[in-house]
């Protein structure tokens, strides 16, 4: 059989979208995602994700319009859609920010001009900031992030849909951030799912350079939304001190990625951060049928 797909990429973070919509039904109690008789199984994920054999992607997204259950535990709110992601390694994520700008460039493609969808860590809202083509600018907001905790003297972790190890570094554009980011990923203090992990560097014009190892795609991707909100975060943190009382104000960085330039801004009260945006690019890169 074949199944209709849509390809998208956001900073070089690239991900394979199918749209259920119309003809959704999903076990939840199972790994993967099925739409009527058809049921996507972790090994036909990964062969879809496969670079040499399949489509290729960090990952793969279902948007449908079933609720599922979500962290917030508010199952009444009006949303327009539901995002459901799976890693390149066949099995179901946490957020993806990238991933999330990509879903909702998409939604405004297919006809959708509000943006209020659930994802596995709550709910979202986004809005398109610009379109030309087939790229689309994509202002998203991100969870809050209630907790921030120290990790050595050049580090922090947090949660910011997905869990990231955050560490500051010089010469990073020389990093082995796949042999590193694997050492990181692995440590036995995030046994035992393992984190994503974060390579940033200050640079002179006040931006900050970011590399990212992703668990799930189990090597450095071009950008990781999540990840660039984490170092964003972890950077006002290095700058300004952790116990440094910063009642609502607005923080904005521009972050520097492998594969393209994102925006994070957002408000501070004390350790706890919120009204964050992720902001950045979106782009159709073509569509097609797959046998499965």
């Amino acid at each position: 059989m074949k199944l209709h797909f849509y390809k998208y990429q956001g900073a070089g973070n690239d991900f394979i979208i199918i749209d259920a919509r119309d003809r959704c039904g999903f076990d939840h109690k199972r790994s993967s995602g099925m739409h009527n008789s058809i049921f996507l199984t972790a090994e036909q994920v990964r062969k879809m994700c496969d670079r040499r054999f399949g489509i290729g992607g960090d990952g793969l997204m279902i948007i449908y319009t079933e609720s599922i259950s979500r962290s917030d535990g508010d199952c009444n709110h009006p949303i327009d859609f539901s995002m459901r992601y799976f890693n390149a390694d066949g099995f179901e994520g946490s957020m993806c920010g990238n991933g999330g700008r990509c879903i909702t460039a998409y939604s405004a493609r297919s006809g959708l001009n509000q943006f209020t969808f659930s994802a596995v860590d709550g709910i979202h809202h986004a809005k398109v900031v610009s379109r030309e083509g087939n790229e689309t600018q994509i202002c998203l907001e991100m969870i809050n992030v209630d907790s921030v905790c120290s990790y050595s003297t050049n580090g922090f972790y947090l949660n910011t849909g997905s869990p990231h190890l955050v560490l500051f570094e010089n010469n990073v554009q020389e990093y082995d951030v796949a042999r590193l980011g694997a050492f990181w990923r692995n440590h036995p203090d995030f046994a035992p799912k393992g984190t994503n992990v974060n390579f940033v560097e200050n640079e002179p014009d006040g931006s900050i350079f970011v590399r990212t190892f992703e668990r799930g795609v189990e090597n450095e991707t071009l950008a990781c939304g999540t990840g660039v909100t984490a170092s964003a975060i972890a950077s006002f943190l290095q700058n300004m001190g952790i116990d440094k009382e910063k009642k609502n104000e607005i923080h904005s960085y521009n972050i520097k990625t492998l594969g393209g330039c994102l925006s994070v801004s957002f408000q501070t009260n004390g350790k706890r951060f919120h009204n964050i945006y992720l902001t950045g690019p979106a782009t159709f890169v073509y569509e097609g049928d797959i046998e499965y």
